[in-house]
Order: C-alpha cells, then structure tokens, then sequence
C-alpha cells in the first residue's frame, strides 16, 4: 500500500505514460502545453518550459539499474533537493512522465506529491508507426530525448554527443503554433559504450586553428588540463609585428573554444593564450640591428 505524505494537495497532478523509447520525452511538452501545465518531471529533472530548473537526468547514470533508481527518486539527497525545489516553486500542476502507472505512483510518493487525477498514455497521442519508429532509433542508434534545448543541458552533459531537435506543429490549444527544441544524447550505456577524448585532440585542434589565424606567427607551448566539466587550455603564441595583440589574442581564444566544442560537443572551462613575443619582419630586425 503507497501512503503519500504531501507537499501540497493542491497541485494536480498527471501522468504520461508509455513503455521505455516510444517517443513520451519527445512529445512531452506538447501533452503538457495540450493540458495547460506548466512543469514536467521527467527522468529525474523537472523542467518549466525550455528550462531546467532541479535535478539531475537518469540519463547521465551508468547503467539502467541506476537509471530507473535516479527516475524514481530513491536517493534521498536528490529526493530532497526536488521536493525543495517543488516547494520552492509552487506548480499548479506536473506531468510526471513514466514506463508504466506503478512508476508513476512512486515518484509521486517519494516526492510527497498526490495521485494523479489524470492518465495519458503514449497510444493517446502517437500512433503505432510512430512509437516503432522511436523504439527502432533506441535500439540502434542509442538516442534519447530530453525535452528542453541543448543549450540548457550542455554544461551536464558535456563530452556526450548532443544534437538539437527543433519542432513546430499546428497543434495544442486554439491550434496554436507548438515550437520547441529538444536536445537528443546517446547515454553511457548505449550501443556506444563509454568514450574518451584525448588530450592531444584539444591540443591539436587549437594549434591548427592558430596556422589558420593570420596575426599568430606561430604556437611555442600548449597545455591541456582535462577535467570531468571539460578542459583548460592554456597556449603560448607568437604574434606577428603589425596586428593589434589584444585583439588577435581575443579572436583566437573565441575561435579556439567555439571550434573545440563544435567538433568534440566538450565544455571547454577555459582558454588562456599568452603573447610570448612579436615576429618582426626581416627588414625591421635589420633596421634594429644598425641601430
């Protein structure tokens, strides 16, 4: 027997529920858009529009034992921050999303929240074509769905591979337009398995795109300091006599940490470049020289 000890009565509360890779994340805020609800909880974050505002994604876990428990809120310290987090904003309603009922009514209990007074079930709003079609690109691509863009998410998943999912449809109250972006990883424990990145690939990158910056004479040291978050550069240059420092030292580093985080999806935490010496052209040294 589940006893729900409450946040807030109040808050109403629905469910959507559909097994494992058949499109709930990806057509969830359309069902919470269609039911005027402002929050989701799903795989272990809740999410007000485009926005993550508490928790941490199941998907980050390692395996899917691990997965199912972040789901569910079995560790007290995250069930805690979200139910903080709850009381802390006040929702006249959730949509939780879940594989199945009983899911649904534990992290309804562990989150203090009440029963849901209203079920939505995959088979509701996708059609049979349509939920083989995201089983087929779980099984073989290992693709997963997070319903807010990736921009949102990129810090907590940095070093997984992201893309960006945008959607518009004529569909939802009044048939308003619905616009949404939605971020797409492949977790850890996907066909993929686990991946690193080299340091020697940041290193790399960043001194192919100094050959390529006009004013940088050439690169006499590269650091790379890895961490979980993403890595540190740190590069000593020499700039060609005749180009602004502060500028090319400026558009190298942008170019450097944009280019870094197109190829590889990293967070790069920090780009340090260093001047260590100007160039001067031969006629110049000479003029020097005589002097």
């Amino acid at each position: 027997m589940i006893i729900f000890n409450n946040i807030n009565d109040n808050i109403k509360v629905y469910a959507f529920v559909g097994p494992s890779g058949t499109g709930k994340s990806y057509r969830a805020q359309m069902v919470a858009s269609e039911n005027n609800i402002s929050y989701i909880i799903d795989d272990g974050l809740l999410i007000k529009g485009n926005d993550v505002i508490a928790g941490n994604s199941a998907k980050k876990a390692p395996t899917k034992i691990e997965t199912v428990k972040k789901a569910i809120f079995v560790d007290e310290k995250e069930k805690q921050e979200m139910r903080k987090a709850i009381r802390k904003y006040k929702p006249d309603s959730i949509l939780i999303l879940g594989t199945s009922d009983g899911m649904i009514l534990k992290i309804a209990e562990n989150l203090g929240l009440p029963k849901p007074e209203k079920t939505i079930y995959i088979n509701d709003v996708a059609t049979e074509e349509e939920m083989e079609k995201a089983r087929r690109i779980r099984v073989t691509e290992g693709k997963h769905v997070i319903p807010v863009p990736t921009f949102e998410i990129k810090k907590d998943f940095a070093g997984y591979i992201l893309d960006p999912l945008q959607i518009f449809k004529f569909k939802g109250k009044g048939n308003a337009p619905y616009i949404s972006e939605k971020s797409i990883i492949r977790p850890t424990f996907s066909y993929l398995g686990n991946f690193t990145i080299s340091d020697t690939v940041f290193r790399q990158i960043a001194e192919y795109i100094a050959t390529k910056t006009e004013g940088i004479h050439k690169v006499i040291r590269t650091r790379v300091e890895s961490t979980p978050e993403g890595p540190n550069i740190y590069m000593e240059v020499i700039i060609n006599y005749g180009f602004n420092v502060i500028t090319i030292l400026k558009d190298f580093k942008e170019k450097t940490k944009k280019e870094i985080q197109r190829l590889t999806t990293m967070n790069v935490q920090n780009v340090t470049i260093l001047a260590k010496g100007i160039n001067m052209p031969e006629k110049l040294e000479e003029k020097k020289e005589e002097q």
